[in-house]
């Protein structure tokens, strides 16, 4: 059974960083498009990045472009998310998603909170 748990949210204040954690267990980890969405209170989730099993392309929505780094480690069954220069507006929780055979999964969520 597919596993993802998230890991690293926190309150954080305008400006500052934090690295987002997802750990996969239950699957073979390289070769699937894993990506970090988010959702905030009263609106609906959406992606935040994307990255390719095979070939680690990378995609990120145009409102993170810049500040926000995906990256994977399949040695460690690892997906990461570096967020830099964080806004209040990026105040969510994140959750980590890996796509299988056509079926999405999807971890439990960490909170992210932006805020002075």
């Amino acid at each position: 059974q597919v596993q993802l748990v998230e890991s690293g949210g926190a309150w954080v204040q305008p400006g500052g960083s934090l690295r987002l954690s997802c750990a996969a267990s239950g699957t073979i980890f390289d070769g699937y498009n894993m990506g970090w969405y988010r959702q905030a209170t009263g609106k609906q989730r959406e992606l935040v990045a994307t990255i390719t099993g095979r070939t680690n392309t990378t995609v990120y929505a145009n409102n993170v472009r810049g500040r926000v780094t995906i990256s994977r480690d399949n040695a460690k069954k690892t997906l990461s998310l570096q967020m830099n220069s964080l806004k209040p507006e990026d105040t969510a929780v994140y959750y980590c998603n890996l796509i299988r055979n056509f079926t999405a999964y999807w971890g439990q969520g960490t909170q992210v909170t932006v805020s002075s």
